[in-house]
């Protein structure tokens, strides 16, 4: 199972997540891109660390929303958004060229991630994106989401991704983080979902129902208070239940 981490997120003076902490950990970084967090200077540091621990780039495109941290919907324009995504990758990609290493993969940040569930519009735009850029870079996202119905319509290839420390609704999308109890923040919970997601490919919903999740990659957020030592006792909680981690992409 591949562990993913959002990084790159600070910007100036302004310092979000412990991304070294985070990086001896994680076996794939979604490094931010600029739009939603990141200056120039904290995405080139990111992907350098990245490279230097070898452990896999992607991209974590957003909508041009600093101020929201890019967790508010936009209703931006598809050409506008595909215009959008294709300069954050170009951006990130001279970053891990810099750095010695490649962009491996893309996956959409906030509020765009949750939009293109089901914006077919918005999801087809990013899929142009990445498609424009570089068709062979695999896309994350919600199992049976519009985007990943659009990956693979455009010949891309769409890999799901699970959440360790984010509830779910009955019908396996995210419960939105303005509800009570959308982040999950108990450690031993948080292990023992994400033992059960790369176990049982399954998840109990907020309701308690048991909703499947099939995934190749597990995300623990990086802006949570403490997201470096949760995913420590995630990655040692999935050792210990005979997972192997790995990235998702050579």
């Amino acid at each position: 199972m591949d562990l993913n981490a959002d990084l790159g997120e600070s910007f100036g003076a302004w310092t979000m997540g412990d991304d070294a902490a985070l990086l001896d950990v994680v076996t794939s970084a979604n490094v931010a891109c600029g739009f939603h967090a990141g200056d120039p200077a904290t995405l080139r540091a990111t992907v350098a660390a990245a490279a230097e621990r070898g452990v896999r780039v992607g991209a974590h495109p957003g909508y041009r929303d600093l101020a929201g941290f890019g967790r508010r919907f936009l209703d931006v324009a598809p050409a506008d958004l595909t215009a959008d995504v294709l300069y954050q990758l170009g951006a990130l990609d001279a970053m891990c060229r810099a750095a010695g290493t490649r962009l491996h993969y893309v996956k959409p940040h906030g509020a765009l991630y949750n939009a293109i569930v089901h914006h077919r519009a918005q999801a087809d735009a990013v899929v142009a994106a990445v498609r424009a850029f570089d068709a062979d870079l695999p896309l994350l996202g919600l199992p049976g989401s519009a985007v990943l119905v659009a990956a693979r319509e455009a010949g891309l290839r769409g890999v799901a991704e699970a959440f360790a420390d984010r509830a779910y609704a009955p019908d396996g999308t995210l419960v939105p983080r303005r509800e009570p109890g959308a982040v999950i923040h108990d450690e031993a919970e948080v292990v023992e979902r994400a033992v059960r997601l790369a176990s049982d490919a399954t998840v109990v919903a907020i309701d308690g129902s048991i909703v499947r999740v099939e995934a190749e990659s597990l995300c623990v957020h990086g802006d949570t208070p403490g997201a470096a030592r949760l995913a420590a006792a995630v990655a040692d909680g999935l050792r210990s239940a005979g997972v192997r981690l790995a990235p998702f992409v050579p």
